[in-house]
């Protein structure tokens, strides 16, 4: 730790990559599940962040990104509307957002993980829509992606290979 070995780019183990603001920000390219690349290998573009939609318009990007096979981006919408959103809704998209990395670590083959992120998701989930009174928010089929979280929760125990996130995504609003 705190090693000052350079790597190929120049960088130090010490140097931390920083956004425009300076925040820290890892800026090495990552893969379509969100893991990282080396630097200078070309990576799937990152999902802005910070982004305020309206709920209709995220439950829209989260499920074009879903059914691209990218979770892992999805759960960065939900993690926005999340942020934005109002208080009384924080812990639907806190729920949804744990889906979607549940869903990118199964697709990983972390088994483990993808399958407690889906239980605690859909438990998420299935408490804000029991105190809410509602299970149709922004015409999201909970009861459906519920079901989905703790069917394919059992999968990935059972196999415990990666799954395939495209073939597996959910559908967040019933077909109409």
């Amino acid at each position: 730790m705190g090693s000052m070995d350079s790597t190929s780019t120049g960088r130090t183990a010490a140097a931390r990559d920083r956004d425009t603001e300076g925040r820290a920000r890892n800026a090495r390219p990552r893969d379509g599940l969100g893991r990282p690349l080396p630097y200078g290998a070309e990576g799937v573009a990152r999902q802005p962040e910070g982004v305020v939609r309206r709920p209709e318009e995220s439950v829209a990007e989260a499920q074009r990104l879903l059914d691209r096979g990218k979770p892992f981006h999805a759960h960065e919408v939900f993690e926005d509307a999340w942020k934005s959103g109002p208080e009384r809704e924080r812990e639907l998209w806190r729920g949804l957002a744990q889906l979607a990395v549940g869903l990118t670590h199964a697709a990983r083959g972390n088994a483990t993980g993808g399958a407690r992120l889906l239980r605690r998701g859909a438990g998420a989930a299935q408490e804000w829509a029991a105190e809410a009174a509602e299970d149709r928010p922004h015409g999201i089929d909970l009861p459906g992606v519920i079901a989905w979280a703790r069917e394919l929760a059992a999968e990935v125990e059972r196999g415990g290979g990666p799954v395939d996130a495209q073939a597996r995504a959910p559908r967040l609003r019933e077909a109409s």
